[in-house]
This record gives C-alpha cells, sequence and structure tokens, in this order.
C-alpha cells in the first residue's frame, strides 16, 4: 500500500473533509514542547550502516548471474520459492510512506478508517485463488506481455507499449515520489535535512541496489529488510505506549474516545460510514486498480508469481503476502498513530514541538516520525535502519518493475528487437538511473500524503473489473482496456481540476462517479469492436486454461477437457481465505482492547477457517496436479 496522503485541511484537496469523530475530546495535561533537532549516536549510525552492508551483500552475490539475461534481471529465473516472494510483496507494500498513511487515517478518523485499505484483502484473495496459478501457466516475462498472448492485432500491441509507458513511468514516478516524500518527511523530522540532502542520499542507495542485482538480489534483500523493518516498527509501538501522556494500552484506552477504536465506522454518521466502510467493501476492492491491490493481480505482485518456481509456489506466496500484509504488520502503526493523539493532539503541536521542520511539510502523517524522537541511543538507529530498509525495498521493486516495463515491454519490443541479453539488461540498469531521477524530481511537487493517494486510486477506478474478467470471459478485448484506462485518467483529472478551482468533491463521489462512467465506456467499447481473433484466443486458452463458462465455446474448438481448476474450490477459498486473515486482524486488535471474550470468538474462527483452508489447498494440488507440472515447466 503506496501513497501519499495530504492531510484533507490542505487548500485545493479535491477530498472534503470528514471531521473525525474525536476531534473534540480534551488535550492532555502535558503539553508537546520543542524538541532539540534529534542527533543519532555513533551507535545508531553504526546500526544503520551495519544493517544496509548486510542487506547489500545480496545485491553483490547475485551481481553476476542477474546480468546474465533479462529473464534472471526480472523474474529471477524463474525459480523463486513461495516464501521468498510472499516475503518480497509484503517488504514491498511495507514502505516508509505506510506507517505513516495509517498514523493519519488513525489521527483523522480512528481506526476504523482503515477500512480504505483492509478493504483490498478482497482483492487479494481472488487473487490467490482465482488468478495465481493462472499467471503463473502464462509464462511471461512481465504482466504486460500478455496483452499479445491474449489480444490480437494492433490493438494488443498498443495497449502493451501504452500501459508500459504510463504504468512504468508516469504511475511508476507518482508512486515512488510519494515514497520519497514521506522518507523526506523521517528524516526532517529525525535528521533534521533538508529534502534535497534526503533525495541525494536515497538516489544513490537505491541505484546502487536495483542497477546491480536484478529481481533475486532485490527478493533477498527484501527477506532481510523485512525483519529489520518489523522489529522497529514493534519497538516504536512500544515505546508510543511508554510515553507519560500515553500510559500504556490502560491510559490509551482511558484518555481517548471510546468511538477512536472502533473496527467499524459509526454508521450515525452516514457520510463516514459511508466513506470509509461501505463504498471501499462493496465497489473498491473490485473496481480500483492500485499497485500491490489491483484486481487479479498487476504490477509486482504479478512479477513476483511469475518469479515462482511453480503455480503451488505462486499461489501460496501470494497467500502469506496476505496474511503478513493485513494481519501481521498494521497494529504496531496504529498504536504509535493512537498514542500521537495524546502526544500531539493538533498539528500546532506537531509544528510546536518541531520548529526546525519546515511548515510545509506539517501534516497528521507526520506524527509517526515525531513519535520516533521519544526512542533511545540504538533503538532510534535500529528504528532508522528499518525504515531505511523498508523504503529501499520499496523502491528497487519499482524500479525493477518500472524497468522491465520499459526495456521488455518498449525498448526490446519496439525499439531495438534483434540485440543479446547483455544489451538488454544494460538498458536496464541505465533506465533505472533515469526513473530514479524522474522520481526524486517529482518528489519535490507533493506536499503531504492523502491526496495523491486517493487521486492514484481515482485515476485507476472503474478498471478493475476488467482485470477479474478478462481471464475468465473472452469477450474482453484490447480495445476494452485502451478505452478504460482513458475514461478513467480523463474524468479523474476533470474532478482534480474542478477541485483546484475550489469546486471539490469527496472521495467517494469521484471514485463512485469515475466507476461508472469507466464502466460504461468500456463495456460499450466491447461490444462495438471487433473482438480478438480466433485463434490467438484458442491459444491462450491453451496455454491458461480458464475454468468456467466463459470459455466454453473457445475450448470446444479446442477439442480440449475441461480445466481442472474449480470455480467452487476457488470460491470456498476465498471465502476461507478472507475469514482467516480478518479474524487475524480483529483478533489481535479485541486482544489489544482487553476485549478477552470477543478475541476468543475471533481465534475460534482463525483456527477453524485455518484447518479449512489448509484440507481445501490439498484438494487443489490433488486436482491440479497435471495442469501444475505443466505450469512449473514453461
Amino acid at each position: 500500500m503506496h501513497g501519499a496522503f495530504r492531510d484533507r485541511h490542505h487548500a485545493g484537496s479535491q477530498f472534503t473533509h470528514f471531521s473525525a469523530p474525536f476531534a473534540e475530546f480534551e488535550a492532555p495535561t502535558l503539553q508537546p514542547v520543542p524538541r532539540p533537532n534529534v542527533h543519532l549516536t555513533t551507535l545508531d549510525w553504526i546500526i544503520v550502516a551495519g544493517s544496509m552492508v548486510i542487506a547489500f551483500i545480496p545485491a553483490l552475490l547475485m551481481m553476476r548471474r542477474a546480468g546474465s539475461s533479462t529473464a534472471e534481471f526480472f523474474t529471477s529465473g524463474r525459480a523463486a520459492p513461495w516464501w521468498l516472494i510472499g516475503v518480497s510483496m509484503v517488504a514491498t507494500t511495507f514502505s516508509t510512506d505506510t506507517p505513516n498513511l495509517v498514523t493519519n487515517l488513525v489521527r483523522e478518523q480512528g481506526v476504523a478508517s482503515n477500512w480504505v485499505w483492509w478493504a483490498f484483502l478482497l482483492t487479494g484473495i481472488a487473487t490467490v485463488f482465482f488468478y495465481a496459478r493462472l499467471w503463473r501457466r502464462s509464462g511471461v516475462l512481465t504482466d504486460l506481455e500478455f496483452y499479445e498472448v491474449r489480444y490480437s492485432g494492433k490493438a494488443a500491441s498498443f495497449v502493451r507499449g501504452f500501459r508500459a509507458i504510463y504504468l512504468g513511468l508516469f504511475f511508476n514516478c507518482v508512486i515512488m515520489a510519494t515514497v520519497n516524500l514521506a522518507v523526506a518527511k523521517i528524516a526532517a523530522v529525525l535528521l533534521g535535512w533538508p529534502m534535497w540532502q534526503t533525495l541525494l542520499v536515497c538516489v544513490g542507495i537505491n541505484i546502487l541496489f536495483a542497477a546491480t542485482s536484478g529481481l533475486w538480489g532485490v527478493m533477498v534483500t527484501d527477506f532481510i529488510q523485512f525483519g529489520i523493518a518489523m522489529a522497529g516498527s514493534i519497538i516504536a509501538a512500544v515505546y508510543a505506549l511508554r510515553q507519560p501522556e500515553v500510559g500504556g494500552l490502560t491510559g490509551l484506552m482511558e484518555r481517548l474516545p471510546a468511538e477512536t477504536f472502533h473496527l467499524v465506522p459509526d454508521f450515525s454518521d452516514w457520510s463516514v460510514a459511508l466513506a470509509v466502510f461501505i463504498i471501499p467493501l462493496t465497489v473498491q476492492w473490485w473496481s480500483v486498480w492500485y499497485p500491490g491491490a489491483e484486481p487479479g493481480g498487476g504490477s509486482y505482485i504479478a512479477q513476483r508469481m511469475l518469479a515462482a518456481r511453480s503455480e503451488r509456489d505462486a499461489l501460496q506466496g501470494t497467500l502469506f503476502f496476505n496474511v503478513a500484509h493485513y494481519a501481521l504488520r498494521p497494529w504496531p502503526w496504529i498504536i504509535v498513530g493512537l498514542s500521537s493523539l495524546l502526544v500531539f493532539p493538533s498539528l500546532d503541536d506537531i509544528a510546536r514541538a518541531f520548529p526546525y521542520v519546515d511548515q510545509r511539510l506539517i501534516g497528521h502523517d507526520m506524527a509517526y516520525p515525531a513519535m520516533l524522537t521519544f526512542l533511545p541511543a540504538g533503538l532510534l538507529g535500529l528504528m532508522v535502519a528499518g525504515l531505511l530498509a523498508a523504503y529501499v525495498s520499496t523502491i528497487t521493486t519499482h524500479l525493477n518493475w518500472g524497468t522491465s516495463y520499459l526495456v521488455h515491454d518498449v525498448y526490446r519490443r519496439f525499439g531495438r528487437t534483434d540485440a543479446d541479453e547483455k544489451h538488454y539488461v544494460f538498458a536496464g540498469r541505465v533506465v533505472t538511473v533515469v526513473l530514479m531521477l524522474l522520481a526524486a524530481g517529482l518528489t519535490f511537487v507533493l506536499d503531504t500524503a492523502r491526496q495523491s493517494f486517493e487521486l492514484l486510486m481515482s485515476v485507476g477506478a472503474g478498471t478493475g473489473l476488467i482485470y477479474l474478467l478478462r481471464w475468465y470471459w473472452w469477450r474482453i478485448n484490447a480495445w476494452s482496456e485502451v478505452a478504460a484506462m482513458i475514461s478513467s485518467f480523463v474524468v479523474s483529472i476533470a474532478f482534480f481540476m474542478a477541485a483546484k478551482q475550489g469546486s471539490g468533491y469527496p472521495a467517494h463521489v469521484v471514485l463512485l462517479a469515475t466507476v461508472s462512467i469507466t464502466t460504461v465506456v468500456w463495456v460499450v467499447t466491447t461490444f462495438v469492436t471487433k473482438p480478438t481473433d480466433r485463434e490467438q484466443l484458442k491459444s491462450f486458452y491453451r496455454l491458461v486454461r480458464p475454468a468456467g463458462p466463459g470459455w466454453q465455446s473457445v475450448r470446444e474448438e479446442t477439442g480440449l477437457p475441461p480445466s481442472a481448476d474449480s470455480i467452487p474450490q476457488m470460491l470456498l477459498g476465498w471465502v476461507l481465505g478472507v475469514s482467516f486473515v480478518y479474524s487475524a486482524l480483529f483478533g489481535v486488535g479485541s486482544f489489544l482492547y482487553g476485549q478477552n471474550t470477543q478475541a476468543l470468538v475471533w481465534g475460534v474462527v482463525f483456527v477453524v477457517s485455518g484447518v479449512l483452508l489448509a484440507r481445501l489447498l490439498s484438494r487443489i494440488w490433488a486436482a491440479s496436479a497435471g495442469p501444475e507440472a505443466t505450469g512449473a515447466s514453461s
């Protein structure tokens, strides 16, 4: 989950502000005082440097292997085990902007506001059971190569090249810039560095990592960095609770309004419930394309599935990612966000406590790095190392992913088509440098976190249903996707420009309008344009073998038997997977809240759904042993 969330008080935001249910609570008597510019001790710097050296060792070890071919550089030779791709996925989505984002949400609208991203679990588990094996069977090097496997003619080539530039260059640089912004804010609070200095250091580190090691080095580095980052986030939560204004979990529960801790929003305030709960669970999860939470998989999630050594590894790695992403990581960030409400109740308190920080950077998302200043020497260094590890993990993945699009799907496909593998690997390293420099420059345009995230979501709104249906319905064609992308972009930019002129709309209104218009446009386009060439459809079916009635006519023409995949099994897996993860998430929260009976109920749901899920997976592997062997060898 990436994206910079701008404080919704900020002028020019296209999104109206919803009052937090606890906005009027009485501030604690201990008021923040100006804190001195935080300085890392020698011990802190040793810990930071040591963690970077340890993390960079895999990059050096993998450098020669990564340089041997584009398959090694971009998909690790299709030999990655499930645990490595799973940890790499979750490490990539654990960036410096993620704890800032969660803190921003908690401070503005309480814990329940996290449903704006918790709802994406429905997408993630659907990817596990409906799409992970199909991606692995496709055998493509990038998810954009899929377009010329699934579609035919000039339209297929156009959409492949268009999306490569649109996502690999434009979209990717915006995402990296929002992550850069978060690390710049953290460095401003903890180190007193100006943005240019932070970006200069970060550009050097990321280019060194990403351009050297390829995907193998990125994933192994992710594995190490995830451990460092998780340790740091847990330590930050522990020390946040130790602050005298907080008074531990008991004090936290007593000193903040009860509605702050609710796991679902208060339905008496319909506008809030609609925006942060109803719309995400009913519309957003299937309709919005967003990196890391794409309907049907895509971007670096698809890249990891394509790198798996088998269909089984692709499915299990993606399942582990969703468990870790939604159930393992959120609560340490939520605890820090809640504690910050007592230590820094308002933006003015943050500004007074850190007068040396550029006031343009002050926002609710800055409360997270502000809370880190209470860490003692040594632990502060570990926390900085963890945040740096999370940052580097995310940026190196986006660099490798974006480069794979621009080199494999643009340069190699439409430019120089006859060079050897080493040439394309070298081109990839050059493009990596260019992307990082562009993202660094774009960072100066951004302010805080929220607006960018919601703009990115609105730009991808309405396209998600295509990415779900294209695997299971033959009638979707390349022009369907072109129409969806263009209409979604045009509508989103129109709302964005209207907001700049002072005519802003609530985020959920923007989302619903964009989804509605985009869906009508692509559905009409699908039926008025020529279908994909029949031979191309048969070739795709032979390769991927999707289940269900949507390919029945094509399957009959191929003479192949029905797919070994079972739609009812996949639906059951989806329900069990969602229950398994949500019960873990809410069970941990109930335990922290001291609601032991409720925690026990969630624990029972967790165990039962986990046992049933394990049995279902065994049946799936037994039923798909033949197709899996084929997929694994592709």
